[in-house]
């Protein structure tokens, strides 16, 4: 309590206890008042202030909170990649990690096309045009045959039905030949659950989508776990796209690689987020073979909860990059794959890919403290460099943009506990 000096002069009855409380109460609401009329706004917010409004933060960064890890304040939240290749040029693509979004067409906001209403799960928030401007390089898309098209769909058992498709697969495609030709030295990795049976389907698709002049030839990528081209030799060649199928013939037939050639892989869904587990994906050779130099993990639940993924990108994720490195006889991701790519309590999967690229081109705890062309372990303004990628921390980094949410996280939660269920109810009434 605030004390009370009596003035000798003052014939008068020191305060009620009643004015006391609304002296403090007054003082509490001036000290708010003070603190709030001085914060941060227009876009001068920087990673973790308190912000209103989208327009409080700074470039790079979104007004969010996490509520699932009891974060209800907003703050300046990470929304962008910082690309490696802006700091350390010239290394072969297999030491880069890139960010990747599982199932990049399947967003929350995308209107249904077909005059039914969609039932079915959702795993990204903004258009795959966004996704690319903000740092995402690997998309993973689910293509079938249907309606005398390719379309971009969730399936029973391999097939689409119009409750569970999103869009013709050449409308993505179009957007990422925008985007390649927007930004002549980006690279970009398509990765095709491939349902299409089409001869030549896939082929035709990306000749109409005007993705051929950017291919990455099959002949020239690398086996047996070898290094390939530097990513200055791949721009220069512009083989700025690369393309995996999960249909081994399509190789032969089509000139597309097949994945599990080239690449190892964790376990998808439940099995890759289990802490201290790290499982190959059946199709794929062990993680520790070196059959492969490219390294695909997994990191998302079986069923996307968007509510939840600012704490499974912020809790973690870091826990289980280093037990996939273990795994793999210390082989960090060269693409990590999630759900809800935006959502964390600050840093999110923006802060564990620098410090991934940090600690593999340079020795360094993050991609910012590297230097170009400087010795393994040469950091700039760290004192503490990070030469044992097992060492990992989940401190949030810093970055700058602006990107907007949409969907409502709790509506698209219920709807996905819905479609679980009718999706068992379907499997049973159309298959068996």
């Amino acid at each position: 309590m605030i004390p009370y000096i009596m003035d000798h002069h003052n014939k008068h009855k020191p305060p009620s206890d009643s004015l006391f409380l609304f002296i403090s109460i007054s003082t509490f609401l001036l000290i708010i008042f003070t603190t709030t009329s001085s914060a941060c706004s227009n876009g001068n917010c920087q990673l973790l202030d308190t912000c209103t409004v989208a327009t409080d933060c700074g470039p790079g960064l979104y007004c969010g909170n996490c509520p699932a890890m009891g974060k209800n304040q907003p703050v300046c939240t990470r929304g962008q990649v910082i690309q490696p290749t802006s700091i350390v040029k010239g290394l072969p693509f297999n030491k880069y990690t890139w960010l990747v979004t599982h199932n990049a067409f399947s967003i929350v906001s995308a209107p249904p096309l077909l005059g039914v209403q969609r039932i079915t799960f959702y795993n990204q928030e903004d258009s795959v045009t966004n996704q690319l401007r903000n740092g995402v390089r690997g998309l993973m898309l689910d293509m079938y045959d249907f309606e005398n098209d390719i379309w971009l769909c969730h399936s029973l058992r391999g097939q689409c039905f119009n409750f569970t498709a999103f869009e013709p697969a050449i409308n993505t495609l179009k957007e990422v030949e925008a985007f390649l030709s927007e930004n002549p030295s980006e690279i970009v990795t398509i990765i095709i659950e491939d349902y299409v049976h089409t001869p030549k389907g896939l082929t035709t698709l990306f000749t109409n989508a005007g993705l051929l002049k950017y291919w990455f030839p099959v002949s020239k990528m690398p086996k047996n776990g070898a290094d390939w081209p530097t990513v200055a030799d791949m721009v220069a060649d512009n083989h700025r796209l690369l393309v995996f199928t999960s249909v081994a013939s399509k190789e032969a037939s089509e000139g597309i690689a097949y994945q599990w050639k080239y690449m190892i892989e964790n376990e998808s869904g439940d099995p890759g987020v289990i802490q201290g587990s790290c499982p190959n994906r059946k199709e794929s050779h062990p993680l520790n073979s070196r059959s492969s130099s490219l390294f695909l993990q997994n990191y998302f639940p079986t069923l996307p909860v968007q509510d939840q993924a600012c704490k499974e990108h912020s809790f973690g994720l870091v826990e289980m990059v280093n037990t996939c490195y273990k795994a793999s006889g210390n082989m960090m991701p060269n693409f990590l794959a999630v759900n809800f790519y935006m959502r964390s309590d600050g840093g999110g999967v923006f802060d564990i890919v620098d410090k991934i690229n940090g600690q593999t081109l340079c020795g360094c705890s993050t991609i910012t403290a590297c230097q170009a062309g400087a010795p393994l372990g040469n950091c700039k303004n760290d004192t503490a460099p990070a030469r044992n990628p097992t060492a990992m921390t989940s401190n949030s980094g810093s970055f700058s943009g602006s990107v907007q949410l949409s969907g409502s996280a709790s509506v698209a939660y219920c709807l996905n506990l819905l479609v679980l269920n009718l999706f068992a109810l379907l499997s049973v009434v159309l298959f068996l």
